[in-house]
């Protein structure tokens, strides 16, 4: 077999044994270990690309930035700064209809910006949001749809991970795609919120819903001591960045002290709890380690096979414009988000189109949002959504089921299309805050 027919089915297989339910970076090194062996007939040099792939990986300062932003998150959300941000939004939304849906979009926008999860985004505001909307009559697919929702902002609104991980994929700053991340953020949230006002003027069915008028006002002294912490923590973190005091892994460390400050002050985190955050985020680590050491590998076999060089000519030959690539490109990534994590789109995806990206003297950085938008609509879309699944499980409520979860997030992955497209149409979108 040629090269090029060991590539193709290289990639096949890969994506076959992720959805087989092989660990992913299991699938990707493997395969690719076997597949640079079989085409170039030579073992040692299999092994010698799998230990510079090993070495690149872990000793790349800019890593740091994971462990950094992944402790800071866990803090965050053991402090119970969530809830304290949600409760503040409803206060303020309590009499709109659909008020708080709005208030879970808001209160996830900026718990995102501390957190960069979608999980734990979706595990707080089950808990949260959801036993608060039913108690008001609200639609229960539509309250487990806003949570499901409005918890991929954790992804999108910087510090992700997965930006992190696009970010050494591509060979980008994680600074600016941070930066780059906060007005598609910020854009996705005011179309979640516009999108609930609709369906609450045009569908009050779907949504349901009583104002809640006996609902306890806050002093503004209350509302201080509950936005205040997370305000100041995204403004050092992000502020620090945007102004260029802090690099990336400096931010991370910076967020991480005043996190653990903010807890402390408050007395709300245990010492059981510190030591737990500190034992996941030692596991986070060496997960999202794994996953970059194994595409690492995965991109040079990529390379050897000449993929990325024959997909270019492909579409070079067929004259495919601009609007063709992105439209081949966007299909790809929906089906492959029924089918795969985000993860996962990421490393098999990108290494693929991004010499074909360069050709077109496209931003990579603009490329890497569009690709951490258009894969987290797979979080939200069967049979692999994995906020879906993660809402079901939290939730622990057998009136509501899997299949409502999905219909109740249908129309907030169909926002995120549409957003999709904005972006796509208007690149300067992603990178007004870098220019």
């Amino acid at each position: 077999m040629t090269p090029i027919e060991i590539g193709l089915i290289s990639v096949i297989a890969i994506v076959f044994l992720i959805y087989a339910g092989v660990y992913i970076p299991i699938a990707l090194g493997t395969v690719s270990f076997v597949s640079i062996w079989l085409m170039r007939d030579n073992f040692t040099l299999a092994l010698n690309l799998l230990k510079i792939a090993v070495g690149d990986s872990a000793m790349e300062y800019s890593f740091a930035t994971i462990p950094l932003f992944t402790f800071m998150g866990l803090i965050v959300s053991k402090a119970g700064l969530g809830r304290d941000i949600y409760e503040v939004m409803t206060m303020r939304f309590r009499k709109v209809k659909g008020g708080i849906g709005m208030a879970t979009v808001g209160a996830n926008a900026v718990f995102a910006a501390v957190t960069g999860s979608s999980i734990a985004s979706a595990s707080v505001f089950t808990k949260v949001s959801v036993p608060q909307m039913i108690a008001q009559d609200y639609n229960p697919r539509f309250a487990v749809g806003v949570v499901a929702g409005s918890s991929v902002l954790g992804m999108i609104i910087p510090p992700s991970a997965m930006l992190i991980i696009y970010s050494f994929v591509a060979e980008q700053s994680v600074g600016d795609m941070f930066l780059a991340g906060v007005v598609p953020g910020i854009m996705l949230a005011i179309a979640y919120v516009a999108a609930i006002w609709f369906m609450g003027r045009f569908t009050p069915g779907f949504v349901g819903g009583r104002p809640a008028e006996d609902y306890e006002l806050m002093s503004g002294r209350e509302i201080a001591s509950k936005t205040l912490p997370t305000l100041g923590l995204i403004t050092v973190v992000l502020g620090g960045i945007y102004t260029g005091w802090l690099t990336a892994v400096e931010a991370g460390a910076t967020g991480a002290l005043v996190a653990l400050l903010i807890a402390l002050i408050r007395r709300s985190m245990s010492l059981k709890g510190f030591w737990e955050a500190l034992l996941e985020t030692g596991h986070i680590t060496a997960a999202i380690l794994f996953l970059i050491t194994a595409a690492s590998i995965y991109s040079r076999m990529l390379g050897l096979a000449g993929l990325p060089n024959q997909l270019q000519d492909m579409l070079a030959g067929n004259q495919s414009s601009f609007v063709m690539i992105m439209i081949i490109y966007v299909v790809m990534m929906l089906f492959l988000g029924t089918l795969l994590d985000t993860a996962s789109i990421i490393l098999i995806v990108v290494p693929l189109f991004l010499p074909l990206v360069e050709a077109m003297d496209l931003s990579l950085i603009w490329f890497g949002i569009i690709t951490v938008v258009g894969a987290e609509i797979g979080l939200l879309t069967p049979p692999l959504g994995i906020s879906c699944f993660v809402i079901k499980s939290t939730l622990n409520d057998d009136r509501i089921s899997l299949k409502d979860v999905f219909m109740g997030a249908l129309p907030f992955a169909f926002v995120m299309l549409i957003i999709l497209i904005i972006l796509i149409r208007f690149p300067a979108l992603s990178l007004a805050i870098l220019n």
